[in-house]
């Protein structure tokens, strides 16, 4: 059955952390670079101080508008706190403001700030909790099998009871939901059917330590998020698509099969073992007629590339710093925030 999602007059998306700095990477018409939003943010000087930090990761700061109502959240976090915090502040970014945290699933590139950016929500104007969105598969214990048959671990992701103690509301389920007022749409499992997106048969899980490491290649505690932007259509949000990202739009669209998919934006684990899937993902891609992409984190240089030659503009390389503005009542030129220029009127960079 078709869900029923708000159709939100507007939605903005400021990336937080990404493996990827390049204020000069070509970027659509309807988003502002690093470089322009640092400044706008105060900076009186171009620096390395002033600019912000890539590092292995995601999350974004999401904000919707209908009329006057505003609701803000956060789209994961990205990998450690410190690098969180400044380019929080590098960005003018108010965490005081975010109503809600969605996390996608359970890898510490996507959970480890998590811990710091709860802190500095809690607190901030007489707050003394946020909501935590999460499901219960996303603690499972994870590694990675290397060639030798060594077993990696990865970084403990927080418990729930850990994020309870930092002042979350955590929010322990595995159903889909929306989230505030339905400006949201928050998934359940993603179905896997596709014949060639299975996952990566080096990831392992473990429940607890007593338990033996298992396959896990599907990665099924994996959520997406999902916009409805009036007058465009979907914007959705698959930080990692371990599910595959063809899997992830054919799930949207059984989901909201009466309204198109405007842009797809995240990581698409396209990088290293999985580069043989690139030329079977670019073809599952086409059906959807997807307007924009706008790939970061995990996608890979190869499937960028190749993303690109297949559809041209309507690619582009997510990076660090960056904002865009979905607004179907404004032309894409003209979203974009000016950019401080010199006194003889060229741009400042």
């Amino acid at each position: 059955m078709a869900l029923s999602l708000a159709a939100v007059d507007s939605l903005s998306v400021e990336v937080i952390t990404d493996n990827v700095s390049d204020t000069y990477a070509s970027k659509p018409p309807f988003a502002t670079s690093e470089l322009a939003n640092v400044m706008l943010a105060g900076a009186k000087e171009i620096s390395g101080e002033t600019l912000l930090v890539a590092n292995l990761g995601y999350g974004l700061r999401l904000k919707t508008k209908v009329g006057a109502t505003e609701h803000v959240m956060l789209f994961d976090t990205g990998t450690e706190g410190a690098a969180f915090l400044r380019n929080c502040r590098n960005l003018a970014i108010d965490l005081g403001t975010i109503e809600e945290i969605a996390i996608t699933h359970g890898h510490w590139d996507h959970m480890g700030a998590l811990a710091a950016a709860i802190g500095a929500i809690v607190g901030r104007r007489g707050r003394n909790s946020v909501a935590v969105h999460v499901n219960p598969d996303m603690f499972n214990e994870r590694g990675v099998l290397l060639q030798d048959g060594t077993i990696f671990p990865a970084a403990r992701v927080p418990t729930p009871a850990e994020m309870e103690a930092w002042g979350a509301r955590v929010v322990n389920d595995g159903k889909a939901r929306t989230l505030l007022d339905g400006h949201f749409y928050y998934s359940g499992e993603i179905p896997r059917v596709t014949s060639f997106e299975t996952g990566r048969q080096d990831h392992l899980c473990r429940r607890d330590n007593s338990e033996d490491w298992r396959p896990d290649p599907y990665l099924m505690d994996e959520r997406m998020l999902v916009v409805n932007v009036r007058d465009l259509g979907l914007v959705v949000f698959s930080a990692c698509s371990h599910a595959g990202i063809v899997n992830v739009c054919t799930e949207v669209r059984r989901l909201f099969p009466d309204t198109p998919i405007h842009a797809v934006m995240g990581g698409l684990h396209l990088g290293g073992v999985m580069e043989r899937l690139i030329p079977q993902t670019i073809e599952g891609l086409q059906p959807f007629d997807v307007s924009y992409f706008i790939a970061g984190h995990c996608t890979g240089w190869r499937a960028l590339h190749a993303l690109a030659n297949a559809y041209g503009e309507r690619v582009s390389q997510s990076a660090v710093g960056t904002k865009y503005l979905f607004d179907g009542n404004t032309p894409p030129s003209e979203r974009a925030t000016p950019a401080p220029t010199r006194f003889d009127g060229s741009p400042s960079w």
